[in-house]
């Protein structure tokens, strides 16, 4: 029997949702984070229970007979894109396997499975990126990108990552040499000493629109108009219509505004989807994968179907794109949305896409649905990775609408929500993924469903 703090070697056998991949020693199933099918690995028993184990892969030993050379040169030292070695038509087809497990688990059947839709772009796909200021070893000069693998503080450039727009290379690369050369402090989340924090970029992939915002602390003052301007100058694919400057002095590791400055042009891009235009601010929500939204909503536009002369209710609406999408066809569009900066957004967007048949409201969706006097005909729900909280579903429920479609980015909660579903009367009809993150773990799943209850209860 293996034991706690022991050096094993495995097989690594299969994969779950979520980035854990595992196999078994002396009966015994031990859980690894980014191992890959196939892989044979030694790893580190962190902790054992119960004839399960997790544990920390220390070395590879053999790589799965599914993995290529990568094209990264930070790969292994980069904390995303585990899955990059694995060629993409695997990668849907894990992934597609890791949400139908989840179904058979559940004991959900009777549905219509679609598959798994690939992104357009398995790379060059990310219209948006947070880096971070600091060092890759302590007292090694400035870097600016993404945490090392399994480190809390070490910071890796990645001015060579393949997931992002080439305009965000080039810009990470210039804005690093800038810095560089001024011997500027990053902040030291542990100190709370520094002023450099965080670089945010987005791309609207269909304008190619650019907008640019520095995060640095107040314990400095800084004069960068000469880096503005430089950047402005640059020959890019896309164009820079904005340059903010967001000052933060809050202790969390969060990209935040105290103040925010333009110190160029302004402080959102418009991006095209399906026909429509959509204001993106610096801290809008807004689906990373552009080409990948684009067939995201497609699909859920064709659950809804033909919804003229329908109430639909667009639950979790971020900045109501979903809900903007479905208007066209629909009489009435009502999105709830806890976050007021995203409402603000999608009352903006409605008005910039003339959709005068839809309200947006400010609150929390548990204590909102109770309020409303229209009751619904559809129901589209794109809840956080948490779910639907137990007490907003009994509402959703009560309504009786005759379908609900439901958008997931964590499918071991939406199963958990669709057996609840299922058990109050609704019946599952369709299943669809959609791979919006190519190289990570992550999936988005689509699902359609039908009331079948007694609607006088």
């Amino acid at each position: 029997m293996i034991k706690k703090k022991e050096i094993v070697e495995f097989k690594i056998e299969d994969s779950e949702f979520g980035g854990k991949a595992y196999g078994y020693v002396d009966n015994v199933k031990v859980a690894v984070k980014h191992g890959i099918p196939g892989q044979v690995v030694k790893a580190f028993i962190k902790k054992i229970r119960n004839k399960k184990a997790e544990a920390q892969i220390m070395e590879i030993v053999e790589p799965s007979p599914f993995e290529t050379q990568s094209t990264c040169r930070h790969f292994g030292k980069c904390g995303g894109c585990f899955q990059q070695t694995i060629d993409y038509e695997k990668q849907l087809e894990l992934k597609e396997n890791q949400v139908k497990k989840l179904f058979e688990e559940a004991e959900l059947k009777g549905y219509q499975w679609l598959g798994i839709e690939g992104s357009p772009q398995s790379f060059d796909y990310r219209n948006k990126m947070e880096f971070s200021f600091g060092d890759e070893e302590k007292g090694g000069p400035l870097t600016l990108g993404m945490h090392k693998r399994g480190r809390h503080y070490d910071i890796v450039t990645v001015d060579d990552c393949r997931i992002m727009d080439e305009d965000f290379r080039r810009l990470l690369i210039s804005i690093l040499e800038y810095f560089r050369d001024k011997n500027l402090s990053y902040y030291n989340t542990r100190r709370h000493e520094g002023y450099l924090r965080h670089l945010v970029i987005r791309k609207a992939r269909f304008t190619e629109e650019i907008l640019i915002n520095l995060v640095t602390t107040t314990q400095s003052q800084i004069d960068i108009t000469d880096l503005v301007n430089e950047l402005v100058a640059m020959d890019l694919k896309g164009k820079i219509v904005g340059f903010l400057h967001t000052f933060n002095d809050d202790l969390a590791d969060v990209v935040k505004s105290d103040k925010t400055d333009i110190l160029f042009g302004r402080d959102y891009v418009i991006e095209k989807l399906l026909g429509l235009e959509f204001k993106i601010s610096a801290f809008s929500f807004f689906q990373t994968n552009s080409g990948g939204a684009e067939k995201l909503y497609s699909i859920v536009r064709d659950f809804v179907g033909e919804a003229e002369n329908q109430i639909v209710f667009d639950l979790y609406c971020g900045t109501g794109t979903i809900g903007q999408i479905v208007a066209p066809n629909a009489e009435k569009v009502i999105g709830i949305e806890i976050v007021e900066d995203a409402v603000e957004a999608a009352r903006e967007n409605a008005k910039l896409n003339n959709l005068d048949n839809c309200t947006f409201i400010a609150g929390d969706v548990k204590e909102e649905v109770k309020k409303l006097e229209e009751k619904p005909d559809i129901i589209i729900i794109d809840p956080p990775r948490a779910g639907i909280h137990p007490g907003a579903l009994k509402d959703i429920i009560s309504f009786a609408s005759d379908k609900i479609v439901y958008v997931s980015c964590n499918p071991k909660t939406m199963v958990r929500d669709l057996v609840e579903l299922e058990s109050k009367g609704y019946k599952i009809e369709k299943v669809q993924c959609m791979d919006m993150f190519p190289h990570t773990p992550h999936v988005e799943s689509i699902i359609l469903m039908t009331y079948c209850g007694d609607k006088e209860k």
